[in-house]
């Protein structure tokens, strides 16, 4: 038979937790690739969008799981399997960092930003159902496949948003402001992968989403990735050149070095120094 499915098993708990860290992660990350503007290929560029590609995976990820918390099915007990439940983390930390490292190196030209849009967006929505497959229900688990394309188009939207914004947006309001948007999409698009999700169960099962076993062991998953972002706001945050007082972005005009002063005279009109004044300074 066909179990009662819900997302908001504790009310607005879940979703409004997951999408403030998927909002955590997306601005992290766009902090992250805006200090990488202007510093050239060194280890600098590199390390600073590597920790925009974990934040943004392990907020995505971490929004993914949270919103989990929430699921229940009517009748029966829900569990994962712990390996593939790392092995979405992993896919979601990898194919992020395949767009930051494009759009990041290559720039947000038309076709570097829909190559690597349309990556990282199947990526995250192989990430989601790649997560879904580790759950167990005791049932089978269908899936609505025009919703479930619809979440996909979703992703690569919200990817390809995100994306443009980490290379184009550097005021630190208008990154709070996209970060929020952008967990809105990724939101969005969970929740919409859900839609697509129908259970049927052989028979009802005790426990149900009480149980606090399916609790712990998510609280357990979700531990590394919510301590890699926390990390990451601390490293943002205590930035040294940013505590130095300098500028919290640099572009690359103001990396050239300033051109030297005009004489406000000609060569051939400076003053000349007195016979004296020259022994006084050699």
């Amino acid at each position: 038979m066909t179990a009662d499915v819900s997302e908001f098993h504790y009310g607005l708990v879940t979703p409004i937790a997951a999408y403030l860290m998927a909002c955590l992660g997306a601005v992290l990350a766009l902090r992250c690739t805006t200090r990488s503007i202007g510093r050239g290929r060194g280890e600098k560029r590199f390390g600073w969008l590597a920790l925009g590609a974990v934040s943004l995976g392990c907020g995505i990820w971490t929004m993914h799981f949270i919103a989990m918390i929430g699921f229940s099915v009517d009748g029966a007990l829900v569990s994962y399997d712990a390996g593939r439940t790392v092995l979405s983390l992993v896919v979601c930390i990898a194919v992020v960092a395949v767009g930051v490292f494009l759009v990041g190196y290559r720039g947000s030209g038309p076709a570097t930003l829909g190559t690597a849009g349309v990556l990282t967006g199947l990526g995250v929505a192989a990430m989601h159902y790649l997560g879904m497959t580790a759950m167990n229900t005791g049932g089978t688990v269908h899936y609505d496949t025009t919703v479930v394309v619809l979440s996909v188009v979703i992703a690569v939207v919200a990817a390809t948003a995100a994306l443009w914004a980490a290379v184009s947006i550097s005021a630190v309001w208008a990154t709070v402001g996209a970060s929020l948007v952008m967990g809105a999409a990724v939101a969005t698009m969970h929740y919409t992968g859900m839609a697509a999700v129908s259970v049927h169960v052989a028979q009802t099962q005790t426990g149900g989403q009480s149980s606090t076993s399916l609790l712990a062991f998510l609280l357990v998953m979700l531990a590394g990735p919510v301590a890699a972002l926390i990390l990451a706001a601390a490293v943002v945050m205590f930035d040294p050149e940013v505590v130095g007082g300098q500028r919290d972005w640099t572009t690359p005009d103001q990396l050239a070095p300033a051109a030297p002063a005009a004489h406000p005279w000609p060569p051939t009109d400076r003053p000349q120094q007195s016979l004296a004044d020259r022994r006084y300074t050699s």
